[in-house]
This record gives structure tokens, sequence and C-alpha cells, in this order.
């Protein structure tokens, strides 16, 4: 615990920016999510030429706009909680540090020979849709799922890539070059979108081994593409026979995996909901 009286002003910052619990803090969430559509559209729109070149000055001032209104928020994150840093190299912070920055850059970035990387960082502009998952708490569950599940997902790719390995290998000696099979790893990739149901049709083999080979792989397709989902799917459940968690953010360190009714930080101890 830290015996430094927390200021009102920094503990009441921190519940707005960093906490959806409060009122205040709900329609900050729901003003940035309006403005990271808003900017995401935007980007959208620029990208066809009619619209651009008709509202290209309009497009580029609502675009300093937002880009300030996100530099506001990126300060104000970090001046809410104690140990900045967590902030800038945590996840989150890196997205917004990427949203935010390129319209900056694009000032240094004159002349033709700058067009190139100039439209790279314009359209990293679109890593603001990234910024939603932060309010969408649903999003979490996914995400823990995701990570509880990690083990069991690269074991089950890494057993699929095998057997495309193999079934590429096989479909190469059937059908050959004659057939398009030019190669192991053009075989392979034919394996793996045959195996995936994609079915470009780039390549096709044309002997009937070859079309049996490749029934059975199709039809083992649908099978395998049901397992992560089947794995995902019990880890949600898992995940939400758990205890809930709330959105408090804990002021020193930012941590926000915490129980409803924590009145300590479990990562750094601090405590939560100070009074003030």
């Amino acid at each position: 615990m830290n015996s430094k009286k927390i200021p009102y002003w920094k503990h009441r910052l921190h519940e707005i920016v960093y906490e959806a619990d409060t009122k205040a803090g709900r329609r900050f969430d729901l003003i940035l999510l309006v403005l990271i559509i808003l900017s995401v559209v935007l980007v959208i729109l620029e990208s066809v030429p009619e619209i651009h070149n008709e509202y290209d000055a309009l497009f580029d001032a609502l675009e300093w706009i937002i880009t300030g209104l996100f530099t506001l928020e990126y300060i104000t994150r970090l001046i809410a909680i104690k140990k900045p840093l967590s902030y800038v190299f945590s996840f989150y912070g890196i997205i917004d540090l990427l949203s935010t920055i390129p319209k900056y850059i694009s000032l240094f970035l004159v002349g033709t020979e700058s067009l190139i990387a100039l439209r790279a960082l314009r359209l990293l502009r679109v890593f603001r849709i990234l910024k939603i998952t932060r309010y969408i708490g649903e999003s979490n569950f996914l995400i823990k799922a995701l990570y509880a599940s990690r083990a069991k997902i690269s074991v089950f790719l890494f057993a699929v890539f095998i057997l495309c390995i193999i079934f590429g290998t096989l479909m190469y000696l059937i059908e050959g070059e004659v057939n398009g099979f030019t190669s192991i790893p053009r075989s392979i990739y034919w394996a793996i979108v045959t195996m995936t149901t994609v079915g470009y049709g780039d390549i096709a083999p044309q002997t009937p081994l070859g079309q049996l080979l490749a029934s059975f792989i199709m039809i083992m397709g649908y099978g395998i593409i049901a397992v992560p989902t089947g794995i995902v799917s019990s880890e949600i459940t898992a995940q939400s026979n758990q205890v809930d968690t709330n959105t408090q953010a804990c002021l020193q360190c930012n941590n926000e995996n915490h129980k409803d009714g924590a009145v300590f930080c479990h990562a750094c101890g601090t405590t939560l909901n100070d009074e003030f």
C-alpha cells in the first residue's frame, strides 16, 4: 500500500479514462468509440479516388481534429497513472501510439519519393479499430479463452500442417508437373487451400486417383475446421463460469484483471477505489 495520498483530480481523471464503472467513464468510452469509428470510416472513404479528390480538404481537417483528440487522450492516460511506462509499453498503449503518430510523421515526409511511405503511414490509422476491444467487456472472455487454448490450438495446427505436407507430397507424386503440381511446395499450397475448403481452383487434380485423394482431403477439411471452434468454445464456457471481473484499473500499475469487490490490486497491492 502507498502512504502518499493520491490527489483528488488524479484519482478522478483515472476513473474517467481507465474505468467504465462510472457515468463519466461510460461517457468517455462512448465518445472514443464514436471517434474511432469515424476515423476508420474516413480512412476507408479516403481510399476511394472520386471521394478523396472532391473532399480532400475536409478529410484532412477532420483527421487533424481526430488526431488532436487522440493525442489528448494519450497524454491524459499518461498523466492519470503513477507509472506511465506501464501504459506506454502495454498492448493498448502501443496501439494508441500507432494510431496517433502517422499524421504527425506525415508532416516531415514531403516530396514524391516519400509518397509510398506516406501512404503506409496513413493506412496505419486503421489500427484505431483495435482500440474498440478495450471498451467491449465481452472481448475479455474471448481473449482469455484464446490464451488458455494456445497450447491445444498450436498442437492442432502443427498436426494439420504435417498432414498438408504429406498430402501435398502424395499429390505431387500422383499428378506431377503435367497437371500443374510443379513442385512439392506448390502441392502443399494446394493441400492447404483444399483442406481449409477455400478452393481457389488455380490447381486441380486431373487423374482419378488424384481426384479421389482430393475428395478425401475436402471431407476431412470440414471436420478439421470444427476442432479449434470446439476448443475455444469450451474455454469460453470455463471462463464464463468463473467469477466475473470488473473494469477497475489499478492507479499504480494499470492492471485491470480484478475480481468484483476487490479492495487491493492483486499485482502490486495498491488500494483500489481510494477514499478521497
